[in-house]
């Protein structure tokens, strides 16, 4: 080939490198912030609906611009046998693509995750524009209704999810699960999935109407969905999820709100800001068996006791323990004898401690589970419990 042709080439190729070939303008995309999964009336398909963004509208504006709803998103919902049957279906309804990469949630209803999430898992992990970022959440609700809600701060409901996403270890009641640590949990071989709850709860104040008081629809993440391989079993309590949730991940700090030493109605707050959580298998006599301590650091950030704060100290102290102590073995009892699955990853703690034990039981870790011994230590001490002005109610 000559100098002068490979030249051409080269250039031909650059053009074809700069144009706009496959291009696709925003005016043509349905571009979806969130998606609910329902089953069908009749319990034999899926019906998915897209929450999707109007782009003019979702400026945070009062009012509607010129042609404009004032809407900043609109849902759609079609069915079919399969989820990419019913997507497929929504362009008879939809004069756009729909598009996924900019997807914040996907919302299961409950009577959808119990009858198995294997085909969510596998369609959107397949799906090249989903982001495997992407949050994942269970709710008790209609997931049509949760995701065609408007609620909290934020102009788009999917994104109000995920910023709930963003600081849920503040509060650390749900698990943060999203699309990527799900497909992980699923095909798993030593642990069943968990997945944070969420649900709309009427906890805002209309601004036009603040006589109704809580009126308007909030969500709220609390709580979490426990699975047996792809099939939903049951709920954690928001108690038992932050329990839970020390297991699974890193948490930030808890606010735990104690009631005074001798007298119930009278609370002291307190906040873990540092803490040492250890799960520690032990082998013996070829019976598996765990130690789970924990050391707290906590301050306290109020004191409505009666009495002086130097004297009750002690006490609030050990009120943090058995509170903290109690939390756990609640949620235990709850995973051995409730539901009866391994969704704490202890069957991952044997396999990396003992492998060889591991080889012998993995297939039947699910059998052996609830049978474990699992004991509960933590030590909690209040490092910091200055305050602005003296302590004690009068």
């Amino acid at each position: 080939m000559s100098a002068l042709r490979r030249i051409g080439c080269a250039l031909l190729a650059l053009a074809l490198f700069a144009g706009c070939a496959g291009k696709q303008e925003i005016s043509e995309l349905a571009i979806v912030t969130g998606v609910g999964l329902d089953l069908t009336d009749d319990g034999e398909g899926v019906r998915v609906t897209a929450q999707i963004v109007r782009a003019a509208d979702a400026r945070g504006q009062t009012g509607a611009p010129a042609g404009g709803t004032g809407e900043p998103i609109y849902s759609v919902s079609a069915e079919g046998d399969t989820i990419f049957a019913a997507i497929r279906n929504l362009a008879r309804i939809s004069s756009r693509r729909v598009y996924w990469a900019h997807n914040f949630v996907i919302a299961m209803s409950e009577e959808y995750a119990r009858e198995g999430i294997s085909d969510m898992v596998d369609f959107f992990t397949r799906n090249h524009e989903l982001r495997m970022e992407t949050w994942v959440v269970v709710t008790p609700d209609r997931a049509e209704e949760f995701i065609s809600t408007r609620t909290g701060i934020e102009i788009l409901p999917g994104e109000s999810v995920e910023k709930l996403f963003w600081y849920s270890d503040i509060v650390g009641e749900a698990p943060q699960t999203n699309m990527m640590n799900v497909e992980e949990m699923l095909l798993s071989d030593t642990t069943h999935p968990m997945i944070a709850r969420a649900a709309l709860r009427k906890a805002g104040i209309s601004n036009k109407k603040p006589e109704k008081g809580a009126s308007v629809n909030q969500a709220e993440l609390s709580g979490a969905a426990v699975f047996k391989k792809d099939r939903m079993v049951g709920w954690l309590k928001p108690g038992e999820a932050r329990a839970a949730v020390f297991f699974i991940q890193d948490v930030e700090s808890l606010i735990l709100p104690l009631a005074c030493p001798g007298e119930e109605k009278h609370k002291a707050t307190v906040e873990l800001q540092e803490h040492r959580f250890n799960v520690k298998p032990a082998l013996k006599n070829g019976e598996i068996s765990f130690l789970v301590s924990m050391d707290a650091d906590a301050d306290l950030v109020e004191f409505g006791c009666d009495g002086p704060l130097e004297s009750a100290l002690p006490d609030i102290e050990k009120v943090l323990e058995k509170e903290l102590r109690q939390g756990f073995e609640s949620m235990l009892e709850v995973a051995q004898n409730d539901y009866q699955v391994d969704f704490l990853k202890l069957g991952d703690r044997v396999r990396n401690e003992y492998p060889v034990y591991w080889h012998r039981i993995e297939r039947r870790w699910d059998s052996i589970f609830p049978d474990v011994e699992i004991e509960v230590d933590v030590h909690a001490e209040i490092t910091s419990s200055v305050l602005k002005v003296r302590g004690g109610r009068k």
